[in-house]
């Protein structure tokens, strides 16, 4: 598997919010066979990046469209360091 690490820009967004949103994202992830990982919160300044292990980008954003509706504004294909 891949790993991709996505980005949302969300003003407002509240750290209750990103957890529901974290939540329901577990609750469809094996329907597009991605594993979310992680995710962390920059509610200062209204971003969630997401972590996850999926076949391609396109599946891991499928998670969140399913999920929830809110769709990654940037998607990275990284590895993880040594």
């Amino acid at each position: 598997m891949t790993l991709f690490l996505d980005v949302h820009n969300i003003n407002g967004v509240t750290r209750e919010a990103a957890a529901a949103a974290h939540q329901r994202d577990l609750e469809v992830q094996d329907r597009y066979n991605v594993k979310m990982v992680n995710y962390w919160l920059d509610e200062a300044n209204g971003k969630i990046f997401c972590l996850a292990e999926a076949p391609s980008r396109e599946a891991a954003n499928e998670v969140h469209r399913e999920a929830h509706g809110l769709l990654a504004d940037e998607i990275f294909e990284v590895a993880e360091g040594e």
